[in-house]
C-alpha cells in the first residue's frame, strides 16, 4: 500500500497506460469546460422543454469521453473493443430540440480534446462555441421576421365558421389560414387558425370581439410557434 501511494505521488503510470495526474487533470478540465457549455445552454434556451437532467448529461458525457480517450490512447485494439462494447447500448429518449443534439456533440468534442491532451484547442473551441451560440440566439439568426400566431376557437355547431369571422379577421389580421376543424366536448367545434396580425393591431380588442362571436366560448391565442415544443 505504501509503495502504491508513493508511486501515485511520483506521478507513475497506472497499468502502463497514463499517469494519474494526467487523468485527474483531464477529468477536471473537461468538467469545467462542459459546465461552461451547460451554462450557455441554459442562458440561450428557448421554449418549454428545458431539462436539468440534460445539462447534467452533457457534463457527464464530456467527462466520460475524456477518460475514454485516455484509455484508448493510440491502442487500436482498445478502440475496436470500445466500439463493440458501446454498440450494445440503445438510447431511446426522444430529442425535442435539434440544439440539444448539437450541444451534446460539443460536450463530446471537449471531452475528446481534453482526453487527448489538446487543452488549448478545448479552451478555444469552448469559448468560440459559447460565443457562437450566444450570437445566434441574441440576434435570432434565421428567425422569421413575421410574427405568426396560432388561434384556437370553440364555436357551436350551428355557426357557419367559414364566413362568421371574416369581418374581424379582415380588420385585425394580415393573413389567416384554417388549419383544422375538430369536434370537442359538449358538441362544440374547435377551429385552429394560423394567422398574422396587422401592424399596430389591438390584440386584446381582437380577442374580446372573437369571444362575442363565439358566444362566450373558449378563445386561445398562442404566439411564437417556433418556441412551442410541447
Amino acid at each position: 500500500m505504501d509503495q502504491l501511494i508513493q508511486e501515485l505521488g511520483q506521478g507513475s503510470a497506472l497499468d502502463g497506460g497514463f499517469e494519474i495526474w494526467r487523468a485527474l487533470f483531464a477529468l477536471g478540465f473537461s468538467f469545467f469546460l462542459c459546465l461552461a457549455l451547460g451554462f450557455f445552454y441554459r442562458l440561450t434556451h428557448r421554449g418549454l422543454s428545458y431539462s436539468v437532467a440534460y445539462v447534467h448529461a452533457m457534463v457527464i458525457m464530456g467527462v466520460t469521453v475524456s477518460i475514454i480517450m485516455l484509455i484508448i490512447g493510440s491502442n487500436i485494439a482498445r478502440a475496436f473493443s470500445l466500439v463493440g462494447a458501446l454498440s450494445i447500448i440503445r438510447f431511446r429518449n426522444a430529442v425535442k430540440d435539434s440544439r440539444d443534439v448539437a450541444f451534446m456533440f460539443m460536450s463530446m468534442a471537449v471531452g475528446m480534446a481534453a482526453g487527448t491532451g489538446f487543452y488549448q484547442t478545448a479552451v478555444v473551441f469552448t469559448i468560440f462555441a459559447c460565443a457562437m451560440v450566444y450570437f445566434l440566439t441574441r440576434f435570432q439568426v434565421g428567425a422569421e421576421t413575421s410574427r405568426e400566431i396560432v388561434l384556437k376557437l370553440h364555436v357551436p355547431p350551428d355557426v357557419e365558421y367559414r364566413e362568421h369571422f371574416n369581418d374581424v379577421f379582415w380588420r385585425y389580421l394580415k393573413d389567416n389560414s384554417l388549419l383544422g376543424v375538430e369536434t370537442v366536448g359538449d358538441g362544440l367545434l374547435e377551429l385552429v387558425y394560423s394567422a398574422e396580425f396587422k401592424a399596430g393591431a389591438d390584440q386584446q380588442r381582437f380577442l374580446e370581439e372573437l369571444r362575442g362571436l363565439t358566444r362566450g366560448n373558449r378563445v386561445v391565442l398562442l404566439t411564437g410557434q417556433e418556441n412551442i415544443n410541447i
